[in-house]
């Protein structure tokens, strides 16, 4: 039988759709996992206003009043594991390469239990902020761990999970940046990627779990391995929809490993190595040139935006305007909860609207252009259809934020799409994924907050007592 969930008398429902509508005193009728009908509340059909019809199993209302309501987040790129070393001292005031060599020896400590705990606390931070579904790149395959342990983790959560399985084979001692620990042998991490595909991949629509395969970087794996990593996803056909995501042009420091080492830039070693089209997107771009950003949009390549990040480790601004105007695919990533130190897809879209005007044109980017990255440019990222708007037929992704919050005292009677970028963030009030209510008031309905952080505290100080040696 048929679950129905009616959400009615939005201030303002920002669809998303194809004519971008903002609907005033807007409503929803979910069905099960998707969206049935969309409008204004004066104009919901008799049989979902009334309950006419008598095919529902149950059906729950949802009063909106005085909230804006959205598509959920999508979060295109994440370290999820790094919620365990943020703002360690050591790393606190460095460029990319010194920030990892200061990590590394803690990250060499981490276990399947605090994979499991930092995926919890970093999906709940995002579905807190708005983030219905997610990515995370992660590559530590030591003491046990497995991206089974990710998969389960985000289960428990109920936030639409995209896991990439990363990994490293290039070492220091063959000139690579990562410390010989990290390696895996190349065989094994295809033989690896293989298993979680056709274990956990679900390509199906509405799907909540799909498998990634993600070489971590330019410095941390040889050009085979790439190309032999993008012969693998491609062999499962294009039914599977298997995507291929890695760390690209994210400094100048990468840039000049690249030139140094293949003999070309960034850009060029994608190309070379087959990581284009629109089965590809890659985490940062900073350092796109404009011939890059032109073979990205020709190849339908996409790119994870990550301002935040970029930010706090000094690495640049990407060229986000050029990258849309030239049609590239563009979402947004909150990155590593180490070199972003949090996890609020929110903030990450007030960062992408200031950041692009920091180039000196308040003209380059909008609130409404960057809430738009954030929905259907993240879909289009990871190649979803069923993600990122909210219109009839698409996944039943559905947040809301209280107009009446003090941040958005004034700026709502203007504009209320605009304060919610513009002003500061608050936690979503409420949030639906799959159909189903995550957030009632802005509380999780079935994660017990201050429980979790405290297990996750005590994860992170033992790690620390293990990277120290006691």
């Amino acid at each position: 039988m048929t679950k129905r969930t009616l959400i009615t008398n939005a201030e303002c429902l920002v669809t998303m759709n194809a004519q971008r509508e903002e609907i005033a005193d807007g409503a929803i009728v979910i069905e099960d996992e998707q969206i049935a009908w969309v409008g204004t509340t004066p104009d919901l059909p008799a049989q979902y206003a009334d309950g006419a019809d008598e095919g529902p199993a149950s059906v729950e209302r949802l009063d909106a009043r005085g909230k804006l309501v959205l598509p959920g987040f999508i979060n295109t790129h994440h370290h999820f594991f790094q919620t365990l070393t943020r703002v360690v001292p050591a790393a606190q005031n460095a460029v990319l390469f010194d920030w990892l060599e200061a990590l590394y020896p803690i990250w060499a400590c981490i276990g399947p239990e605090d994979v499991h705990v930092s995926t919890q606390v970093a999906l709940t931070e995002l579905l807190l902020s708005g983030c219905t579904t997610s990515s995370d790149h992660h590559y530590l395959w030591h003491n046990g761990s497995r991206l089974d342990d990710q998969f389960e983790a985000a289960a428990e959560i109920g936030v639409r999970f995209h896991g990439a399985r990363g990994s490293v084979s290039l070492g220091e001692s063959d000139g690579g940046l990562p410390p010989d620990w990290m390696i895996e042998k190349e065989n094994e991490i295809l033989v690896e990627c293989r298993r979680l595909v056709e274990e956990f991949h679900d390509a199906s629509r509405f799907s909540m779990r799909r498998v990634v395969i993600g070489p971590t970087s330019p410095f941390s794996v040889t050009q085979d391995l790439m190309l032999e990593s993008a012969s693998l996803a491609r062999s499962f056909g294009p039914g599977m929809d298997i995507h291929l995501h890695t760390h690209l042009a994210e400094t100048l420091d990468e840039e000049e490993f690249c030139i140094e080492r293949f003999g070309y830039r960034p850009g060029t070693y994608a190309e070379v190595v087959n990581w284009l089209g629109d089965d590809v997107w890659h985490a940062h771009c900073v350092h796109l040139n404009e011939r890059d950003v032109n073979l990205f949009a020709e190849t339908l390549t996409g790119a994870a935006h990550c301002p935040t990040s970029n930010m706090r480790l000094a690495s640049g601004i990407a060229p986000v305007r050029a990258m849309r105007d030239a049609g590239v695919h563009v979402g947004l990533g909150v990155d590593g909860s180490a070199s972003n130190d949090g996890s609020n897809m929110l903030e990450e879209v007030r960062q992408c609207l200031l950041l692009q005007r920091v180039m000196g044109n308040p003209n380059d980017m909008t609130a409404r252009e960057a809430l738009e990255i954030a929905t259907l440019g993240g879909a289009a990222v990871l190649g979803r259809d069923d993600v990122g708007a909210l219109a009839p037929g698409m996944a039943a992704d559905v947040i809301g934020f209280d107009l009446s919050a003090l941040t958005y005292a004034g700026g709502a009677v203007h504009d209320p799409v605009a304060a919610l970028v513009y002003c500061s963030p608050r936690p979503v009030n409420f949030a639906f994924v799959n159909g189903r209510l995550l957030v009632e008031e802005s509380v999780p309905r079935h994660i017990d907050v201050p429980l979790l952080a405290e297990r996750h505290n005590r994860a992170a100080i033992a790690l620390m007592r293990r990277a120290e040696g006691g």
